[in-house]
This record gives C-alpha cells, sequence and structure tokens, in this order.
C-alpha cells in the first residue's frame, strides 16, 4: 500500500506564492512512481494540476497553471512538490497529489491508484 499527505496549503493573497509538498510512504512505494496534482473547486468537477513522471523525463502542466506552477521531487524524501506563484483567485480549490507505479496518461485522475486526502488553498482577490 501506498500513502500520500499533503501540506502547505493555506490563505494566500493574489498574487501570493504557496508551495505544497506531497509525502509519500508505505511498503510498495517506489521513487519510480509516476505522480500528478490535481484540483477541485467547490461546485466543480476535479481537475488535472500537473504530473511527473516516475523517471523525471517528463513534466505535464494544465494550460490554466502552465508558467506559474512548477512541479519537483525530492526522491531520497519521496517527496513531491507544487510550487505555486502569482497565485490568482480561480487557483482557490482544494489540491490532492496522486500517484501510480505506472500511469498510461497522468492527465487523467482515474489512471492513479493512491491518492491523498487534499489540503485547502485560497486566494484572496
Amino acid at each position: 500500500q501506498v500513502q500520500l499527505e499533503e501540506s502547505g496549503g493555506g490563505l494566500v493573497q493574489a498574487g501570493g506564492s504557496l508551495r505544497l509538498s506531497c509525502a509519500a510512504s508505505g511498503r510498495t512505494f517506489s521513487s519510480t512512481y509516476d505522480m500528478g496534482w490535481f484540483r477541485q473547486a467547490p461546485g466543480k468537477e476535479r481537475e488535472f494540476v500537473g504530473a511527473m513522471r516516475g523517471s523525471g523525463s517528463r513534466t505535464w502542466y494544465a494550460d490554466s497553471v502552465e508558467g506559474r506552477f512548477t512541479i519537483s521531487r525530492d526522491r531520497p524524501k519521496n517527496t513531491m512538490y507544487l510550487q505555486m506563484n502569482s497565485l490568482k483567485p480561480d487557483d482557490t480549490a482544494v489540491y490532492y497529489c496522486a500517484a501510480d507505479r505506472s500511469a498510461l496518461n497522468l492527465r487523467v485522475g482515474r489512471q492513479y491508484a493512491y491518492w491523498g486526502q487534499g489540503t485547502q488553498v485560497t486566494v484572496s482577490s
């Protein structure tokens, strides 16, 4: 089993920054797992934010966050980060991290077997 725990959410003014962390643990987790970030705003469906191949060879971002958000991984710590800059009120959502041994399409939520509980990000105008 794999456990994921997000942290780093909070309240920030528009234009500000936050860094989310996703700590992975569990006997079967390895640094080669594909990992991604998704978010869900009130009344909306969950949407893809960004993801990174386990190999680190490729990273994808949603158009809405491209150039503002950056994903990184600290493999010895089994932790993935989401650096969020130039935040907008539309970025307000619960942010979830997800992981899978080998996801076919990292943009699709159902490709991931493991999910965290989420962390709230609120951006005030």
